[in-house]
């Protein structure tokens, strides 16, 4: 499974990445509003940090109007891919850039059914929103077996990105259904390395050497 990085904040893309698990990173008009800096500069920098996948998405509402402004993201790195919602504009945008060789990872992906036509249109990724179904009562997990199941009936070239990401499970049941890859927050990142017998193991170890050979 590859692990994406959900965040424009490029101190801790460094920070993980230095360890070897950042796969490649996913943005959103949001994330890089957070940040409070010019949006191509932080995206030039995120890649120079990670050599991989980067998501950057567009904010217009038509599909001409998302390709022009796709052309333009997709100028600035090799690595760019673009983040299209998923609307019957974003369908068109998709396949328009299909055909022109950009790379396109589908958005706000809530049902099956929108995994399926996005894969038709030529994304070269999917992403389902796991925590927000979760927030609305539905199980989002579920989600993604269907999907992963669509996908493998056919020969469609595209990737499931779990999205949404709110807790380690997520990232856990997700690698059990074989999806792709996750786009994780960082501090839902931070959780995965956490468990409180690992720290009460390294503690009795660091006594027991001290109780012998002192500090």
């Amino acid at each position: 499974m590859k692990f994406f990085l959900d965040t424009a904040n490029v101190e801790k893309i460094r920070e993980f990445a230095e360890m070897g698990i950042v796969d490649g990173v996913t943005t959103n008009p949001s994330l890089i509003a957070k940040e409070g800096r010019n949006f191509e500069e932080v995206i030039k920098e995120i890649t120079q940090i990670v050599d991989g996948p980067i998501s950057a998405e567009v904010t217009k509402d038509t599909a001409n109007e998302m390709v022009s402004e796709a052309e333009s993201l997709a100028s600035i790195h090799d690595n760019i891919v673009i983040k299209i919602p998923m609307t019957k504009e974003g369908i068109k945008a998709t396949n328009m850039l299909a055909k022109k060789g950009i790379k396109v990872n589908m958005t706000l992906v809530f049902s099956p059914a929108q995994a399926l036509l996005a894969a038709k249109a030529g994304a070269r990724y999917i992403s389902p929103f796991v925590g927000r179904l979760d927030d609305i009562s539905h199980i989002g997990t579920e989600l993604l077996i269907s999907i992963r199941e669509i996908l493998d009936n056919y020969d469609f070239e595209c990737e499931i990105i779990a999205a949404s990401i709110r807790n380690p499970l997520h990232v856990v049941e997700a690698a059990r259904i074989g999806v792709d890859i996750a786009t994780i927050p960082p501090a839902v990142m931070e959780q995965l390395f956490k468990h409180p017998l690992t720290d009460i193991g390294i503690e009795r170890f660091k006594k027991d050497w001290e109780s012998v050979f002192g500090k």
